[in-house]
């Protein structure tokens, strides 16, 4: 019987010391670990396991640390992570205080670039094989791991551009599943599939064509043969490019066969592969299911809408609309500035455009929001889905900047709705027209409504409601989901406080603010979003503007990074769970 060898690999010095023979032994031992611990701890399950191989041969053959790795994205790395020094530390991923989902430099040597985002690894590998070139060192490594959905996008496109002219000691490993999280689409995509192991395209090499050396396409899960690949290259100067062709969720049937679920199936039967079963019990709605179910119904009345989304039509349920209408709902791959001033086009031209997006990605598409929207004054409805803390991905996937990043841009509309139904009427609001363009932000997770499919309402834009109006002095102002915290925060201490929700945080409601401001010696303001910039800050330039002299405490995000946990622990951090708002409101009723 075969020793167990994973149990003696701590770093990539151990796995150095195997022979070639034994590494697929190593191969399935790592796949399993993998695989038990995502059972039941969650996580990106099928990236992971379609570079099981890649990443032993990455850290057999080159000399990591000192030689520099760079996983695109990052949802692949767990097998790195094993190897690197945190294998006992795994079963913590994505947990409060635990390792990260994603490379991060100040967790570990091997970790060389923090990733979370897609199609920055070329760049990054191009600036550290720029600086080693400048430092003398002609003998170091710079290996960037890009998918083919991430190579796809403009920024990468932009690394490959300048690398092509750059002498430097540089491998991009194109690792080619076919899929992001999403199947691949677009023409790079189309070109792509052409190439079989062993076969290149007799289509003129586009690769080549940007002065890269191209190699392949091999059999990512071939280890022999990747072995002696990357040796062979360690050898070859100049920019060079490794397509490796490789099936996600390799060694699980059931991730190999449903990728897309696959691809962070929460916990599922390590033995079998099956998800496990979830409670049949009614529940409240995903607020994207809110989104996607709402814009086809919108759609089936107004030829004029359209959808887009860069790469997540799963994730913020466009797919409903792209199932039905798919010749009015568009996924433009990994390319957010892109989808962004399509929808300005579209726009020009009478179109109703919803672009989806997360939150965090929408960051990436800053300037067109700013030139290509903002500045034309296009009605461009942006859909901010994961708007505030979304949990276990940490850091790099908070929606926590788009308030502050959006209310300052002239012409746009910033709205934040408290519920399911709200979330409907401001995108039935918007589907019928506006003078400006609106960003539409809710949450990541369900709702409160079971009954959430009622008739739609339009609503008067940039107007604030009453919750409650006591006899009191002090005051919440809520804004968004955290309506729902505030609400459940109130009820559960008996005090008589003054509530009001802003379902629009730009424009404010001036006349509500006014009689607010004047009525209250004490305003608690409540987003979850960064405090700085945000919503309580364009409360307290009202204020400051109208010479009010109420106490305004601004609850929210704080100027820091807040990394992975529960988004109920990250609330409780930030002070803006139920239970933090409630000591709050205390101390200042007290």
């Amino acid at each position: 019987m075969q020793e167990e060898l994973l149990p003696h690999i701590e770093y990539p010095i151990d796995l150095r010391k195997l022979t070639p023979d034994q590494l697929p032994y190593v191969a399935q031992e790592l796949r399993d670990f993998v695989i038990n611990i995502v059972a039941t701890k969650e996580g990106h399950l099928g990236a992971s396991l379609g570079v099981i191989e890649l990443t032993i041969a990455l850290h057999y053959i080159f000399n990591t640390p000192e030689d520099l790795l760079i996983w695109d994205v990052g949802h692949q790395a767990y097998p790195h992570k094993i190897l690197t020094g945190r294998k006992k530390l795994f079963h913590t991923n994505r947990q409060l205080h635990g390792i990260s989902g994603f490379p991060k430099r100040s967790e570990s040597d091997y970790d060389t670039f923090g990733v979370g985002h897609s199609s920055t690894s070329i760049s990054a590998a191009l600036g550290m094989a720029i600086a080693s070139k400048l430092k003398g060192d002609t003998t170091k490594q710079h290996i960037a791991v890009i998918g083919d959905a991430s190579i796809a996008s403009g920024m990468a496109f932009e690394g490959l551009n300048h690398a092509g002219v750059t002498d430097v000691n540089m491998l991009i490993i194109l690792n080619d599943n076919a899929i992001g999280i999403d199947p691949s689409v677009g023409a790079l995509k189309e070109y792509l599939t052409k190439a079989k192991v062993g076969f290149k395209p007799k289509t003129d090499n586009i690769i080549e064509a940007l002065n890269f050396s191209y190699f392949g396409p091999i059999d990512g899960h071939d280890l022999p043969a990747l072995l002696k690949t990357l040796e062979a290259l360690k050898s070859i100067k100049g920019p060079k490019l490794l397509h490796i062709i490789t099936t996600k969720g390799k060694g699980l049937k059931q991730a190999e066969e449903n990728q897309v679920t696959y691809h962070a199936p929460g916990k599922f039967d390590a033995s079998t592969g099956n998800l496990l079963p979830k409670e049949n019990i009614q529940q409240p709605p995903k607020f994207q299911d809110v989104f996607g179910h709402t814009i086809l119904e919108l759609a089936e009345e107004n030829e004029k809408i359209v959808g887009i989304t860069p790469a997540m039509p799963t994730g913020s349920s466009l797919k409903y609309m792209m199932e039905a209408m798919p010749d009015r709902a568009f996924d433009v791959g990994i390319a957010e500035q892109h989808a962004v001033t399509l929808a300005a086009g579209m726009a020009t031209q009478g179109l109703v455009p919803f672009c989806a997006i997360y939150s965090t990605f929408l960051q990436r598409a800053y300037d067109q929001i700013i030139h290509d929207v903002a500045l034309q004054n296009l009605p461009v409805i942006f859909c901010v889905d994961r708007a505030g803390l979304v949990g276990a991905d940490g850091a790099t996937h908070h929606g926590v900047f788009d308030i502050a990043f959006l209310s300052c841009i002239p012409n746009m509309i910033v709205a934040a709705p408290a519920n399911e139904i709200e979330l409907r009427n401001i995108l039935y609001t918007a589907s019928l027209g506006l003078e400006h363009p609106i960003a539409i932000r809710y949450p990541r997770g369900r709702g409160t409504m079971i009954h959430w499919k009622t008739p739609m309402e339009r609503l008067s834009i940039g107007k604030g409601s009453i919750l409650s109006k006591k006899e009191t002095k002090i005051a919440v102002v809520s804004t968004g989901s955290m309506t729902t915290n505030a609400l459940e925060a109130l009820k559960g201490i008996n005090q008589k406080v003054n509530h009001f929700h802003f379902g629009f945080i730009k424009p404010l409601d001036h006349t509500l603010l006014k009689s607010i401001l004047k009525n209250n010696a004490t305003i608690i303001t409540i987003e979850d979003g960064i405090i700085r910039g945000g919503f309580g800050s364009a409360i307290i330039d009202f204020a400051n503007q109208y010479n009010f002299s109420s106490k305004i405490i601004t609850l929210g995000v704080p100027d820091q990074f807040i990394h992975h946990g529960t988004i109920e622990e990250l609330q409780e951090i930030c002070g803006i769970s139920v239970e933090g708002i409630q000591k709050t409101i205390l101390r200042h009723v007290n």
